[in-house]
């Protein structure tokens, strides 16, 4: 909010030379409370990393962009959020965050190891691959919606291919846990068909639409009602890391399918797929401005990059922490690791809690503590300290010294790290 002062609000002292000296138009002072407020600023940017696996049910996130609204208040609190499209895509329907990084599942893991970094954009040109075993009426609809994009939202969508071969999908659940996994029967031609658009029409981020089988009634139906796992999910992400390891570049999935029959059972989250007949709408949005993936070991990175050291916070489902990213993030070699923060109440079909892996976290009941965590965090307060007795008398450590010698006492046992309690956060800070 700017606010324009003017007289009488500027006061002025009037002095009698003032009366014989010319008039002098005077503009009125722009004034920004909040930019006032907050410069000069002397801390480096707070980013927060937020995960929710695809294909594993989460009870927020696991549907039609329910983790969306989220990242939405995450994105108000911390200066930058990083996350993967299972949380930031909502087929017919996105959010545009100009502080939230899109980056895929397996580029984000391999940031989080330090191999990889990102570098923003202002944009992308993005290339469109369709599996020819997309019916005619249905591979229209979504270059009517490629163009849409371009000629609506001005999105860079260059150029698009068909594959020369049907990709051939097949979905099913894993027996071990039931999270959603699949196959890419062809995936030669996937590949040959990202190439043909990065090396002939230069693009640098792909999205791709293929065509999935048509689901059995009684798990669509209870996906639909926003109960279950989502069987697209699990093949969806692999079809992205398949390009992204390959091509090194951002890239992002579509499933094409059938419209569903109308039915008014149909949960609020995952309503967002009911509305179109397509779910790419948010992929275009979302890789036209997805940050560019930097391998660290070309040497020196440009002072724009981010890296996995600049992560101050890393927020996920309590049941959902053996991804390769989350345990990089937190057996990370580094004096200052991120604050990892874990949901309670993102109920996945997962079991990786904290304890399994030996990870330092803290447990929170939901998104809305986890964002005040956020908060206290990015401030530098004790999260502890805003709780009724949450902060008791300062601790006297043992003795390291002798009072007799003026070197370190000798310990019969090596110092030793003590974990932090799941719900303990004060040496974090």
């Amino acid at each position: 909010m700017v606010l324009l002062f003017s007289p009488p609000f500027l006061a002025a002292r009037f002095t009698p030379s003032q009366a014989a000296a010319p008039r002098r138009r005077t503009r009125a002072r722009a004034f920004s409370p909040s930019a006032d407020a907050r410069a000069p600023c002397f801390r480096r940017p707070y980013t927060s990393v937020l995960i929710v696996p695809t294909g594993v049910g989460a009870a927020v996130g696991g549907f039609a962009g329910d983790a969306l609204p989220v990242a939405r208040t995450l994105a108000a609190v911390s200066d930058c959020v990083i996350s993967h499209p299972n949380v930031l895509n909502a087929a017919m329907l996105y959010w545009p965050m100009p502080n939230t990084l899109y980056v895929e599942g397996y580029a984000l893991d391999r940031f989080a190891e330090g191999s990889w970094a990102l570098q923003p954009v202002h944009q992308n040109k993005v290339g469109l691959v369709l599996d020819s075993g997309i019916e005619e009426d249905l591979r229209l609809r979504h270059l009517q919606v490629a163009d849409a994009a371009r000629a609506s939202l001005g999105l860079p969508v260059v150029e698009y291919i068909v594959t020369d071969a049907p990709l051939e999908i097949k979905t099913w659940f894993d027996p071990k846990c039931g999270k959603s996994t699949g196959s890419v029967g062809n995936s030669d031609s996937l590949l040959r068909a990202v190439d043909t658009l990065v090396n002939h029409a230069d693009v640098n981020a792909v999205a791709v639409v293929t065509r999935f089988p048509d689901d059995d009634p009684e798990d669509s139906d209870c996906y639909r009602e926003g109960k279950g796992v989502d069987l697209l999910a699990g093949v969806e992400a692999i079809i992205s890391h398949l390009i992204v390891k390959e091509f090194k570049i951002p890239a992002a999935h579509a499933p094409a399918v059938l419209p569903p029959p109308l039915s008014p059972l149909v949960c609020p989250r995952s309503a967002a797929e009911e509305i179109g007949y397509t779910f790419l709408p948010c992929v275009l949005a979302g890789l036209s401005n997805a940050p560019q993936y930097v391998m660290r070991r070309q040497g020196t990175l440009d002072s724009g990059c981010m890296v996995a050291g600049d992560v101050d916070s890393v927020i996920l489902p309590k049941d959902s922490c053996g991804g390769d990213g989350t345990l990089a993030f937190a057996r990370a070699a580094r004096k200052h690791k991120p604050l990892i923060i874990t949901v309670q109440e993102n109920e996945t079909v997962l079991d990786d809690t904290p304890d399994k892996f030996s990870i330092e976290a803290l447990n929170v009941r939901n998104y809305w503590e986890a964002i005040g965590v956020v908060a206290a965090h990015k401030a530098g307060v004790n999260p502890n300290a805003l709780r009724r007795q949450g902060i008791d008398h300062l601790k006297n450590p043992r003795r390291l010294y002798s009072p007799h010698s003026s070197g370190p006492r000798p310990s019969a046992h090596p110092p030793v790290h003590e974990k932090l309690h799941i719900k303990e956060l004060a040496g974090q800070i």
